[in-house]
């Protein structure tokens, strides 16, 4: 149990570097006087954050299963798809990510149609969402519930996103009718 929970860590805390790390690198300006709805959204992040990185230690509460080798499977395989997938697709964006708190389309913007854009428009969310699943499958918890509502939440984010960027981005519109929204060739 001990590895697999030093996996999901791993994961998590690279997740978070990577971005960090590309986030830093972007020459992208913090926007001054920040809203106080932005600070809101970050501090619930970071306890999210928090959260999954103590629930690790907490397995099995509350479990779904009594015998959970093969939800552990599951929920692993899940994890690490869902996880190179966000990856993936956040190294493809480069200079094109722009923090989706701000609500901004950057100057420098530009549609990304290649890699996994080339199938999808939003690989991030749809492997951030496999990732917490997988996470709460792995740890065999019924709060993958909690992901399941929040799946909700990041469709209407994303079509928000696609509104503004439609009428920021020549090219987006033509290139929303030609790809999926989060799972390649289905939806």
């Amino acid at each position: 149990m001990l590895v697999l929970q030093l996996y999901l860590l791993f994961g998590l805390v690279l997740h978070k570097v990577i971005w960090e790390m590309l986030r830093r690198g972007s020459p992208e300006k913090p926007i001054e006087g920040a809203s106080p709805k932005l600070f809101f959204i970050k501090a619930v992040k970071i306890a999210i954050l928090l959260g999954l990185v103590v629930q690790i230690w907490f397995p099995d509460m509350p479990p779904i299963v009594a015998e959970p080798f093969w939800l552990r499977i599951i929920g692993v395989a899940l994890f690490t798809l869902g996880l190179a997938t966000a990856v993936a697709a956040r190294l493809q964006l480069g200079d094109n990510w722009a923090n989706i708190e701000t609500g901004q389309v950057l100057r420098r913007q530009a549609v990304v149609e290649s890699g996994i854009y080339g199938f999808v428009r939003h690989p991030i969310y749809t492997g951030d969402i496999f990732l917490l699943l997988g996470l709460e499958l792995a740890l065999n918890s019924w709060f993958v519930c909690g992901v399941l509502l929040l799946a909700p939440v990041v469709m209407m984010q994303a079509m928000k996103e696609e509104e503004m960027l439609v009428d920021a981005l020549p090219g987006y519109e033509r290139y929303c009718r030609r790809s999926k929204r989060f799972i390649p060739f289905v939806f």
